[in-house]
């Protein structure tokens, strides 16, 4: 089965939410933006590994600043509530509101929860999510067809859905382009579709690296309102968002004082894609 996606999609897919998600103008003080967002690949015996392992902290800036003020002094660490396991984070020397593993190996396992824990300026933020599932690329090839323009380069990505629990997938295709997709029409089967690039300097030869991650409802539902935010004003939509949208993060110390961000738990497979001439 065949589906052409595009950016409208996206506008479809947010029609269909049953959680609230407060988006309101970023205005007032600043608030704490942590992103805590960790992909994870299988290893050659099946194991998770980090393939993204690092926590950014920052603050809230006016959309129109340019200036993003970092968060340093923070104490962050994650909680294996299934296992009673704890991975401390720890700032980096160079790199002023980064935060990576300070304690060696640390497993992680479908099914467990994690609970991260942030304190900073005396305020205790959480949150709890799982290791959400994803599904091989079977194979990305290069289209001949357009969608808006005939710069556009069509690309087709194949994969095979697991029918037996219900995903939710965050596609992204490099160059800060994201799509979401849930599987509500394609359970269980092998699916493929388009997705077009507009002429961004593409040319033969030029690699991309295309990833699948597997999120849950929740975060599906964040991504899919910062993607179509992003397309409204541009650039990347996983940077510090442009409005403020609540996230699965609590300020257990006073709730109103809320962080902005999201803590999430995914499987990636990649694909590394080669451009060919038009």
């Amino acid at each position: 089965m065949k589906k052409l996606l595009y950016y409208s999609m996206i506008i479809i897919a947010a029609i269909g939410c049953e959680d609230v998600i407060d988006v309101d103008v970023p205005n007032g003080d600043p608030r704490l933006v942590i992103d805590a967002s960790f992909e994870f690949s299988k290893d050659e015996d099946g194991l998770l590994d980090f393939s993204q392992d690092e926590i950014r902290l920052t603050l809230s800036a006016p959309f129109f600043d340019e200036n993003i003020p970092t968060v340093s002094n923070a104490t962050i660490f994650i909680t294996n509530l299934s296992r009673d396991l704890v991975l401390t984070f720890r700032e980096s020397i160079f790199e002023p509101g980064i935060y990576r593993p300070s304690n060696g190996s640390y497993s992680f396992n479908f099914g467990d929860e994690y609970e991260l824990t942030v304190i900073y300026d005396n305020q205790t933020y959480k949150g709890i999510t799982q290791i959400a599932p994803s599904s091989p690329i079977d194979a990305v090839i290069q289209g001949d067809g357009t969608l808006f323009d005939d710069d556009d380069i069509e690309i087709e990505l194949f994969f095979t859905d697991d029918g037996d629990i219900n995903n939710y997938y965050l596609f992204d295709f490099d160059f800060n382009l994201f799509l979401t997709s849930e599987d509500r029409f394609y359970q269980g089967q092998s699916f493929n579709f388009s997705y077009f690039y507009e002429d961004r300097d593409i040319n033969a030869g030029k690699e991309a690296e295309i990833k699948i991650l597997g999120i849950d409802r929740q975060y599906f539902d964040y991504s899919t309102i910062l993607i179509e935010q992003s397309e409204q004003d541009g650039g990347n939509p996983f940077q510090p968002p442009p409005v403020r949208i609540r996230s699965n993060i609590i300020n257990t110390t006073n709730p109103d004082n809320y962080a902005l961000g999201y803590f999430n738990l995914s499987e990636t497979y990649s694909f590394l894609f080669t451009f060919q001439e038009q």
